[in-house]
């Protein structure tokens, strides 16, 4: 088999694709979608951190600069959310809107989060338990970060059922090559999610709340502060990158626990292994399997020379498994001492909701191994189609 993000078979397991990969052609040009892969940690870890690449190159040419086509009209209302937010600038705008939002959004507040995500964790647990079990990542996984992003932002609860699908719809756009169908999707889920904020915000400023919505509107720093295209494509970055990972990290990592029964059972045994594991976990079967960036000077990754112009796909997934930054990286150790994954990222784009995600993981896996001692899958899950950001469809099991 070779690299083919659009063959299932791949998409259910590249790793031996990564392998062969990292031995054979580290930095390779995939003709397909006119992308050079990285594959060895090594030089994914320095890419992250080198200012000649970047998420966008909008800040130093144009499209036709680049050779590439203008996007197509219909997309302008997802770029002008999506690039309000810091996820697709570069500095100096990136370092803008990251120096406002973390005022907002800071360790301290996430970690008064805790008690709240623990009761809504629980809350969930308890209640998939006295249904006997189902699908873990439609009743448990999906719905957890959804409403803690959910409490945090402010949205009332009869508005919460509209974040999912406006947030796997709006990733949509992230996949290689997305059909046009997925594109029109994409933008109008943008458009709808962001009039949506546009009119809690409008609320919040007239009469501020606890929540985040609020405290994003009335940060200012030496006088500068977020405009509401800002504000509102930080919220959807929130709920985008909040929500996709961590749900993917819950049902891939208990996928990947049923078929390692023995560290179950010592992760069963052993509860202050939780926080090793959740980090062993993330970089066993990572969710975000690639990041791309461009090219903004040339630049030599591995041996091979990279003219500007051109994108490089940084292979996260065959990052983590890479022997030679992890001891035996095909085996899943709970209690891997030594685990500098890069499944958030690194350099000045990394992910800045990291510790957010970490309580949100710790407290899920904690309820369910107290609440559910002798949980156990069902059937076996099925992959969804999508290669970038990777996740099954559904996690079928029995609380016994």
């Amino acid at each position: 088999m070779q690299f083919d993000p659009w063959n299932p078979e791949f998409v259910a397991h590249p790793y031996d694709v990564y392998r062969e990969l990292r031995e054979t052609a580290p930095v390779s040009f995939f003709e397909p979608t006119g992308q050079w892969l990285v594959a060895r940690h090594q030089d994914v870890n320095a890419a992250l951190r080198d200012r000649r690449l970047g998420r966008s190159y909008l800040h130093v040419a144009s499209h036709e600069e680049y050779g590439r086509e203008p996007e197509p009209d219909f997309q302008e209302p997802f770029w002008r959310v999506i690039r309000a937010g810091m996820l697709d600038v570069e500095p100096p705008v990136h370092t803008r809107l990251r120096r406002l939002v973390s005022k907002a959004f800071t360790p301290r507040m996430v970690e008064e989060l805790r008690p709240r995500v623990r009761r809504i964790a629980g809350e969930l647990v308890d209640a998939f338990v006295e249904r006997g079990g189902g699908d873990l990542i439609a009743e448990v996984a999906e719905p957890l970060p959804v409403t803690v992003i959910a409490e945090m932002l402010g949205v009332p609860e009869s508005d919460r059922h509209l974040l999912r699908p406006w947030s796997a719809d709006i990733c949509g756009m992230y996949e290689l090559t997305p059909s046009e169908e997925a594109q029109h999707t994409a933008v109008r889920a943008a458009s709808e999610f962001s009039d949506y904020l546009a009119g809690l915000a409008a609320a919040r400023r007239a009469d501020p709340g606890d929540d985040l919505i609020s405290a994003l509107a009335q940060v200012v720093d030496e006088g500068d502060r977020l405009t509401e295209e800002e504000l509102i494509g930080t919220c959807v970055l929130l709920l985008n990158a909040g929500h996709e990972a961590t749900v993917n990290v819950t049902g891939n990592g208990w996928w990947s626990l049923f078929r390692n029964p023995a560290e179950l059972e010592r992760l069963r045994t052993d509860p202050s292994l939780l926080p090793s594991a959740m980090e062993e976990l993330m970089r066993f079967d990572t969710p975000l399997q690639m990041f791309e960036r461009w090219v903004l000077q040339d630049i030599t990754i591995g041996e091979v020379e990279i003219p500007k112009g051109v994108e490089v796909a940084l292979l996260f997934g065959s990052a983590n498994r890479d022997p030679a930054v992890f001891a035996d990286p095909g085996r899943l150790d709970l209690g891997r001492k030594d685990n500098p994954h890069i499944s958030f990222g690194a350099g000045l784009h990394f992910c800045l909701g990291a510790p957010l995600a970490r309580v949100e993981l710790a407290e899920s896996f904690g309820a369910l191994l107290r609440t559910a001692p002798k949980l156990e899958l069902v059937e076996e899950p099925a992959w969804k189609p999508n290669y970038v950001i990777r996740g099954l469809e559904s996690l079928k099991v029995s609380t016994g």
